[in-house]
C-alpha cells in the first residue's frame, strides 16, 4: 500500500468568538487510510472536517492536502474542495431536481464535463449506491437513507481523492442506517480515503484503519480500532468508550 500522506494537520486552532474549538491539533491521514473520529458532543469533531474542507477557515496552523499547503487567501477553496468531497449529516440535495440532476450538477456546472458524459457517470455512481431505479425521482419521495446514498454519490461524481463524513447517519432512522454503512464500508474496501465522525462505534471498529478519540478541542488518543476500544491507554477515552459501548 503507497504510504503518500493525503492530508496533514499541523498545529491547527479554530475558536468562534470565546470558544476555543480546535486546540493545537496535529493529525495525519494516509491514502486509503479510513480514519473515524469519535468522541461526544461538542468535541470538535465536526468542525475539524469542516476546516478540512474549508467550509469553516482556521485561525492559525497548516492544512497540507496532497503536499499543497492551502492558505485561504491564496487558493482557490472550490478547486481544493473537487478534491475533498463532502457528505453531511442532513444531505443537502436540490429538492427541486432529481435524483440524477443532483448527481450531474457538480461535474457538469464545477468541472465542465458534457452532460452526456456526466450523466453516464452518474448512472454509474448510481448503481453504486443501489439506487438505479430512482434515478429520475425527486428528493422528497426517498428515504433518509436513501436520500444519503444519492449524496454520496454526488459528492463521489466530482471523483475525489478524500471523502469526509460528518455524522452520516445520526439523522436517520435506526433501520436505515446500515444501508449507508454498507455503502461506505464497500468505498473503505475499495481503497477511498476516508475522514468519518460517527457515533457507530461498531462501523470504526469493522471499518477504520484508525480510531481517533477527541475531547474538549484536542486528540487525547488515537489507534487502531481494536486497540483503542479493547485497551485504551488514556482514562478520558476509556471513560467515554464506558459510556457508549
Amino acid at each position: 500500500m503507497s504510504e503518500s500522506v493525503m492530508i496533514k494537520v499541523e498545529k491547527l486552532n479554530k475558536s468562534f468568538g470565546d470558544l476555543h474549538v480546535l486546540k493545537d491539533i496535529d493529525f495525519t491521514v494516509k491514502e486509503s487510510d479510513v480514519v473515524c473520529l469519535i468522541g461526544a458532543s461538542g468535541s470538535g469533531k465536526s468542525t475539524l472536517l469542516r476546516c478540512l474542507n474549508f467550509l469553516e477557515i482556521k485561525d492559525s496552523g497548516n492544512i497540507v492536502i496532497e503536499g499543497d499547503k492551502i492558505e485561504s487567501d491564496t487558493h482557490d477553496l472550490n478547486k481544493v474542495r473537487t478534491k475533498v468531497g463532502m457528505v453531511f449529516q442532513h444531505f443537502h440535495l436540490f429538492p427541486h431536481k432529481t435524483v440524477i440532476e443532483n448527481v450531474m450538477e457538480a461535474p457538469v456546472y464545477v468541472k465542465g464535463i458534457p452532460k452526456k458524459e456526466a450523466m453516464e457517470e452518474a448512472r454509474k455512481l448510481l448503481k453504486k449506491v443501489g439506487l438505479s431505479d430512482k434515478e429520475n425521482v425527486y428528493p422528497s419521495k426517498l428515504s433518509g437513507g436513501q436520500k444519503q446514498r444519492v449524496a454520496i454519490a454526488r459528492a463521489l461524481a466530482m471523483k475525489p481523492d478524500v471523502m469526509l463524513f460528518d455524522e452520516p447517519t445520526s439523522a436517520l432512522d435506526p433501520e436505515l442506517v446500515g444501508e449507508v454503512l454498507a455503502t461506505m464500508k464497500e468505498l473503505a474496501e475499495e481503497g477511498m480515503t476516508m475522514v468519518v465522525v460517527t457515533h457507530e462505534m461498531g462501523f470504526a471498529r469493522e471499518v477504520a484503519d484508525w480510531a481517533v478519540y477527541m475531547h474538549d478541542g484536542k486528540i487525547v488518543e488515537v489507534g487502531h480500532p481494536e486497540e483503542l476500544f479493547n485497551n485504551p491507554k488514556e482514562a478520558r477515552t476509556k471513560a467515554f468508550l464506558d459510556s457508549v459501548l
